[in-house]
C-alpha cells in the first residue's frame, strides 16, 4: 500500500491538489461534521487548546492552527536549553556531515540545496547539527523559536508537495530539497540558525508572524528572498515565541553551526516531541550530567 500511495504521489498535480483542499478547508459549510471526524480519526487532544468546544471555531483552518492555552508549554527555567519548536516526532538529528543531512536509509541530501544558497551561505553549517521534526495531523501545528534570534533573512523556495511523512521519507530521494519550503535564517548567539518550513501535500500554506502568509502568495512558484536589517525595525524573537504556523501538517528542520550544542541523549529517531521541552545544551554551557526529568 505504501508503495501505492508513492507512485501515486508522483503522478498528482501537487500544487491544484493541495489548493484545493485549502479552499475547502476554508469553508464553514460542515465544518462541525469535518472538525468532530477529524479528531476521532487522529485522536486530536484539545484540552491544551485554547476553545475546547468545536463550535467555536469558524472554520477548518482555525481548529487546525488553534492556539495553546496561556501557560499550557512552561520552558526550561535554564535559558541555555534549546528547546523543541513544535510538537511532533523525530524524524532524524546528528551532525552535518560535511553539507550532508540525513534523511533515511540510503537517503541524504545537502544542506545547500535545502537552503536553496550559495555555496558560501551554506557552508555556516557545515559540520553542524540538525534536526528534523515531522508533525502529524494532530499535532499542535504552530511553530516557536527554539533560542532567541534576530532574523536576517527568509527565503521562499517553489517546490513538490510530497507527503512528509515516514513511508515517503524513507523512499524519495531527497524528499525535503525538493518539497516547496521557507528558509528562515536568524542570528543567534550560538551564531546562525536556519528554521526550515516544508510544505507537504494538502499543506494549505504556511505563515510567519511577520509576513503574514507566505506560500501560496503572490509570488508562489518563484523563489525570493527577503532581507531584513537590524535596528529598530529588526524582527526580534525570544526563545519560545511564536514564529509562524502550518496549515495542515509538515516538517520543521533546524540547521545549527558547528560546536554550538548538544542533543539531549533521550532523543532517537521516532521518539516524540512537544514544543518546549528541552531539545539541546549549548557546549560551552553544558551541565555535566544529562537534562534532569524536571525540564521534560
Amino acid at each position: 500500500m505504501s508503495r501505492l500511495f508513492i507512485a501515486v504521489q508522483y503522478l498528482l498535480p501537487h500544487q491544484a491538489f493541495s489548493r484545493l483542499v485549502a479552499w475547502f478547508m476554508a469553508r464553514r459549510l460542515y465544518k462541525n461534521l469535518l472538525i468532530r471526524f477529524f479528531i476521532r480519526r487522529y485522536g486530536v487532544d484539545l484540552s491544551e487548546a485554547e476553545y475546547t468546544e468545536v463550535q467555536d471555531y469558524p472554520d477548518f483552518n482555525a481548529f487546525f492552527t488553534r492556539r495553546l492555552k496561556t501557560g499550557a508549554r512552561p520552558l526550561p527555567d535554564d535559558r541555555q536549553v534549546i528547546v523543541s519548536p513544535v510538537d511532533g516526532a523525530i524524524s532524524q538529528l546528528g551532525a552535518i556531515e560535511q553539507d550532508q543531512i540525513f534523511q533515511a536509509k540510503g537517503h541524504q541530501y545537502s544542506s545547500q540545496a535545502l537552503l536553496a544558497a550559495t555555496t558560501e551561505q551554506a557552508a555556516r553549517y557545515d559540520h553542524g547539527q540538525f534536526a528534523t521534526i515531522y508533525l502529524a495531523p494532530r499535532d499542535y501545528h504552530r511553530i516557536h523559536m527554539p533560542l532567541s534570534g534576530t532574523l536576517r533573512s527568509m527565503r521562499y523556495v517553489p517546490g513538490r508537495l510530497f507527503s512528509v511523512n515516514p513511508a515517503t521519507a524513507a523512499a524519495v530521494p531527497g524528499l525535503f530539497a525538493r518539497n516547496e519550503r521557507l528558509v528562515c535564517e536568524f542570528d543567534t548567539e550560538l551564531g546562525s540558525m536556519a528554521v526550515i518550513l516544508v510544505g507537504a501535500m494538502i499543506v494549505a500554506g504556511i505563515e510567519t508572524v511577520w509576513s503574514g502568509p507566505v506560500c501560496p502568495g503572490p509570488a508562489a512558484g518563484k523563489q525570493f528572498e527577503k532581507q531584513y536589517a537590524s535596528g529598530n525595525d529588526s524582527v526580534k524573537l525570544e526563545r519560545g515565541e511564536e514564529l509562524g504556523l502550518f496549515k495542515t501538517g509538515s516538517t520543521v528542520i533546524l540547521l545549527f553551526e558547528r560546536g554550538q550544542l548538544q542533543f539531549d541523549s533521550r532523543w532517537q529517531a521516532e521518539t516524540s516531541i512537544r514544543m518546549g521541552q528541552p531539545l539541546a545544551q549549548r557546549l560551552a554551557d553544558r551541565h555535566p550530567q544529562q537534562l534532569g526529568p524536571e525540564q521534560a
